[in-house]
């Protein structure tokens, strides 16, 4: 049973005591200590119990879900689509489709034609001049240095992407 699940029929218990919001979300505070879910999304299910609700199981939804199809999509987006809060939107994503946000992977840009028709010639002039002075090498000095051409605004968030945790341990 995931922790989530367990908590949601902590929350159901407490209501069915008949405890108040505040004295429910105070007991699982005390119970899961950090890895107790948010406040909203315990009221929320607290009162979804009061409201009849029998099922501390997340309701099936048809179809792919969102993210599938837009790995970019925000919790925000998610939760828009599907009409629920940002928390639970995370939470769906997060516990029941066990994905993970990851920022895209560095990927640097190819030179282009002149970038590398540039190399070729300082290459055979250091060729030219190591073969007409001996002692040319003992002049050189190195750094080790990147290029990294154009620029990009897209901040890391806005790059990351969702990934499902089975495909986080492959790459």
């Amino acid at each position: 049973m995931t922790e989530r699940l367990e908590q949601r029929y902590c929350i159901k218990f407490c209501q069915k005591l008949g405890d108040s919001q505040v004295e429910t979300i105070r007991k699982i505070r005390s119970a899961f200590g950090d890895d107790t879910m948010g406040i909203t999304q315990i009221k929320e299910w607290f009162n979804r119990f009061k409201n009849g609700r029998t099922s501390a199981e997340s309701e099936p939804r048809s179809g792919r879900p969102v993210v599938i199809r837009d790995r970019r999509v925000t919790n925000r987006e998610i939760a828009e689509e599907v009409d629920i809060n940002t928390f639970a939107a995370h939470s769906d994503v997060t516990e029941d489709l066990a994905m993970k946000r990851v920022a895209a992977k560095f990927v640097p840009k190819l030179l282009t034609a002149e970038q590398k028709e540039r190399r070729v010639e300082v290459s055979q002039d250091m060729l030219d001049s190591i073969n007409s002075d001996p002692d040319f090498m003992n002049t050189i000095i190195t750094v080790d240095e990147s290029w990294v051409y154009g620029y990009d605004p897209e901040t890391k968030m806005q790059s990351s992407q969702w990934k499902h945790s089975t495909l986080l341990d492959s790459n």
